[in-house]
């Protein structure tokens, strides 16, 4: 399966030679705001899967203090994906195009959600982050 991304302004683009795995939605205050959202809607990708098409050298990087951050076109804002130590770790899915044959699995950090936020039923909720598999 051949996965396919973009920026808004369609200068950053990228290519995933897989699929993604373990979709999620983030409701922590950090997330909302690195995606002026109510949640991050993100997806892991395996990094010698992936690779940038044009643009990469218009990304823009956010690094935390623990080496997780994220890549951001420098012209239109688009937070494209999140990389640890370097290296792609997984994608937005707002910037996927077409269908990624994907669904979020897991709500995480629900414990500390926006107030005014509803999250939908039937998907498992964490008031932190999920155990791993």
């Amino acid at each position: 399966m051949k996965i396919t991304g973009e920026c808004f302004c369609g200068e950053v683009k990228y290519q995933i030679d897989g699929r993604l795995c373990d979709a999620r939605s983030c409701h922590c205050s950090r997330c909302r705001k690195a995606f002026s959202a109510q949640a991050s809607a993100y997806a892991l990708v395996d990094p010698s899967k992936f690779k940038w098409l044009s643009g990469k050298d218009i990304l823009t990087s956010y690094i935390g203090s623990h080496g997780f951050g994220l890549q951001f076109c420098s012209q239109c804002g688009s937070t494209l994906c999140g990389i640890l130590n370097g290296v792609v770790h997984g994608v937005t899915l707002g910037c996927v195009n077409g269908d990624p044959e994907i669904e979020i699995g897991k709500h995480i950090y629900v414990g500390s959600k926006a107030q005014w936020e509803i999250i939908p039923e039937g998907v498992p909720q964490f008031n932190e982050g999920a155990p791993e598999n």
